[in-house]
């Protein structure tokens, strides 16, 4: 399917974002081509189960309620939980996200207080993220392909930095700064990101007209959007876009917000670019987060 026929055939969401059928003959395509005009794409009847991703929601906000988590505190390797005092502050952001989340890795601690529903999840996201970075890579114009040191399914092989983060935004009591908000503007530093629509809504992207625009996020969606790294390793082809996580209004308020973001991190020795290795480039923004984070305080 040429270029052309993707812009043709596809539907876009007011956002531009596609949403595509994943059992769509011309999903490959679709995908990349709404990746290649937003940075985000949006898959429906995809491989991942929903009922695992709504028990992974419960279980999590059951572990984010009680006391155990604090069994799991963060601490050198960056697995475990981090709490509300230790979120992140986004580059843009002038105080610290309102939430709290715990970083799972294939090598990292695993909590004895909920089922291994986010271990099997961790395993069959991965393998369709390797199929989302072959469509990717396949539909990319040659003089992109051309740019990428490797083809970026095998910028993942034997990778142990792809990051699962299991995030709780809880309800908001009314005291939060002003400034905060639940995820202030950043962009994802990694090839991709894959996400399942959360149990309450707030995504947004800013669009090319410097607007904010809600993300086609209804349950069972998943979502998926270009980071850094893939931008830099294509050149500046795909965009990283900026997005957000807004806090909410009306009765939405008083719910806990639960969503599953999993990083796909290449090896460190990956070259992305003349400048880059994936290596190289994550310490640079890690310290930059470390930065900002003092920031936040």
């Amino acid at each position: 399917m040429s270029e052309f026929d993707a812009r043709r055939d596809a539907v876009p969401h007011e956002s531009g974002v596609i949403v595509v059928d994943y059992r769509d003959p011309n999903a490959p395509a679709l995908f990349t081509e709404s990746l290649r005009r937003t940075g985000f794409g949006v898959l429906t009847n995809h491989p991942i189960p929903q009922p695992l991703v709504e028990q992974i929601y419960k279980e999590w906000l059951g572990f984010f309620d009680g006391e155990d988590k604090h069994k799991y505190l963060v601490g050198e390797k960056h697995d475990g939980y981090f709490p509300p005092s230790q979120a992140e502050t986004a580059k843009t952001g002038k105080k610290r996200d309102l939430k709290e989340y715990y970083h799972l890795y294939s090598w990292g601690r695993y909590p004895d207080e909920v089922s291994d529903a986010a271990r099997r999840y961790f395993d069959i996201a991965k393998g369709l993220a390797d199929e989302l970075l072959q469509w990717v890579d396949y539909n990319s114009p040659e003089e992109v392909r051309a740019k990428f040191s490797v083809p970026l399914p095998e910028m993942m092989k034997d990778s142990e930095g792809t990051l699962f983060r299991i995030l709780r935004y809880p309800p908001l009591t009314g005291d939060e700064d002003p400034d905060a908000l639940r995820a202030a503007a950043h962009e994802d530093i990694n090839l991709l990101t894959i996400l399942p629509a959360a149990n309450e809504r707030g995504l947004q992207l800013l669009n090319g007209e410097g607007e904010w625009v809600d993300v086609p996020f209804d349950f069972g969606m998943l979502v998926i959007n270009v980071g850094d790294m893939l931008q830099e390793a294509s050149g500046g082809y795909y965009s990283s876009t900026t997005h957000r996580v807004i806090n909410p209004i009306g009765e939405s308020r008083f719910r806990s917000r639960v969503s599953i973001p999993l990083f796909l991190q290449p090896r460190p020795d990956v070259v992305l670019s003349d400048r880059y290795t994936a290596g190289s480039y994550l310490g640079e923004r890690l310290r930059e987060l470390a930065r900002n984070d003092k920031k936040g305080m």
